[in-house]
């Protein structure tokens, strides 16, 4: 700021006094909370978020601005040639030295503007679904607590009040303040349906307001408030307006009520009716309960004249005697089996040493045969050789009378050394003969031997005073000394008592 000197007045430079301005508008109560109507043109929806526009009308223009923060909460997308009524402040756009308004808040003037809002709004939302019948979610029968969304001043309030502590005392309800008209009335109803269904823990919302105008119930068109409604995790009731008025809100929540009033009689059921019904299903169940006893008690008399009921020992007593005598035969065949595998046992083992001591002897007679053919092999092996001895010595000492004669005595040794052959070879297979005989009698012996009998399990008693086999308890005597062969030797026992077993025993 600098001062003339030729007249002595102040000088400002272009900032000085642009910033000037600016203060004096920002001071201005007036233009601080300031309403503009008009027509909307030039309009530029940035890339950033922020809206570029004027707003005009048939004198002049005004330029507007409404940040990203303020377009997000509209409510609806403005265009261009659209009628408005915008809600902010007036100020200084200093690097331009223009006035302009800050817009907080807008929503379409006229009815005209607001019914095409409305069904712009209308069309982009039920496109995405939130319209859908199929979505909308029962009432709770018997509601805990609910919760009224609505204004705390208002005849709405006092209607759902009444009505519900009339209807279902029971119920708490609780009110959950808000605005329900105006510029802030967007984001107060939001608020408050979400404190309904997190501070409250309500099972049930009522969003409710009072008649009025297109323009006073504007906030229920919004928005953001018929999302705040769709994502409501509790079932809601609409019931704004007259009868007349179907808002978006109305449309996107799970029951519309015409009225307040209407909304709170949806809302609970009436005791009186309740009393009604339980006391007339309690006379059916009485009623029935009583056919029942009445059919049970027939029946049940019934049941105890038969002769199974009171006799039912009866049914039993015929099974326990043939069960008996079946235990009877049991131990009969039981002890009859018994005796007849003992006596196969004592046969077999007299017939296994019987065929024991023949095929020791047979084995002693295969040994001493074996024995005198091996001998008989020996000396004519060592006659043999002595004979070849003696007509090799014969022939040597007549070598030389029998010069002529060698050839035949060739032909002859070659015929001894047959001979010879011939008898090796008899020798060998009568040898052969006679093993394989002895293997075989091996053999059979193994497969009839008493003890492979024995480990499996059976053993034989005998007395040692006589070694006879002892196959009945009547054969020994108490004190009396026994041996008992089993399958890897034998064991030595003394009785000291005999049990006979009986029918009556088993």
């Amino acid at each position: 700021m600098t001062e003339s000197r030729a007249s002595g007045e102040l000088s400002l430079s272009v900032s000085e006094l642009t910033a000037y301005v600016k203060r004096l508008i920002d001071r201005d109560e007036v233009l601080n909370q300031v309403s503009v109507r008009g027509e909307i043109s030039n309009f530029t929806a940035h890339r950033s978020g922020h809206l570029y526009f004027s707003l005009k009308d048939e004198g002049s223009q005004l330029s507007c601005v409404c940040f990203r923060g303020d377009a997000c909460r509209l409510g609806f997308e403005p265009e261009h040639g659209q009628r408005v009524i915008a809600h902010g402040n007036v100020t200084v756009y200093e690097a331009r030295g223009q006035y302009q308004l800050i817009v907080r808040a807008m929503r379409p003037d006229g009815a005209g503007e607001l019914a095409a809002a409305i069904a712009k709004l209308r069309a982009k939302l039920e496109a995405e679904g939130l319209f859908e019948p199929s979505r909308k979610r029962p009432l709770p029968r018997f509601p805990r607590r609910i919760a009224l969304v609505t204004s705390p001043t208002g005849a709405a309030v006092r209607d759902l009040i009444s009505v519900i502590s009339r209807r279902f005392p029971p119920a708490h309800v609780i009110v959950v303040p808000t605005v329900v008209q105006g510029e802030a009335a967007p984001d107060a109803v939001v608020r408050s349906i979400g404190l309904a269904t997190s501070a409250c823990r309500a099972d049930l919302v009522i969003v409710a307001r009072g008649g009025g105008s297109l323009e006073d119930l504007w906030a229920f068109y919004d928005e953001r408030v018929v999302r705040a409604v769709f994502a409501c995790p509790v079932p809601v009731i609409s019931a704004v307006g007259h009868e007349t008025d179907v808002s978006l809100c109305d449309e996107v929540a799970d029951l519309r009520a015409p009225t307040p009033s209407a909304a709170g009689e949806l809302a609970v059921p009436d005791v009186h009716d309740l009393a009604a019904t339980l006391d007339r299903l309690g006379g059916r169940a009485l009623s029935a309960l009583e056919r029942v006893l009445t059919i049970g008690g027939s029946r049940l008399g019934a049941i105890c004249t038969r002769p199974m009921i009171e006799r039912p020992l009866s049914v039993v007593e015929p099974r326990w005697q043939r069960l008996d005598e079946a235990a009877v035969r049991v131990v009969r065949a039981l002890g009859v089996a018994t005796e007849r595998l003992h006596e196969r046992l004592a046969r077999t083992d007299l017939t296994l040493r019987a065929r024991d001591a023949r095929l020791r002897r047979r084995l002693l007679g295969l040994e001493e045969r074996r024995f005198v053919v091996a001998e008989a092999g020996r000396r004519s092996q060592t006659a043999l050789e002595r004979a070849v001895e003696r007509r090799e010595a014969r022939v040597a000492a007549a070598g030389g009378k029998l010069t002529p004669r060698v050839t035949g005595m060739d032909t002859l040794s070659l015929g001894i050394d047959r001979l010879d052959q011939r008898g090796r070879t008899a020798v060998a297979r009568g040898a052969e003969r006679l093993g394989a005989r002895m293997h075989a009698a091996q053999a059979s012996l193994r497969a009839l031997d008493p003890t492979k009998v024995l480990e499996r399990g059976y053993a034989l008693v005998w007395r040692q005073s006589d070694q006879r086999l002892v196959r009945s308890v009547e054969q020994v005597q108490p004190d009396e000394g026994i041996h008992v062969s089993v399958a890897d030797g034998r064991i030595d026992a003394q009785v000291t008592g005999t049990v006979t077993e009986s029918a009556d025993d088993v």
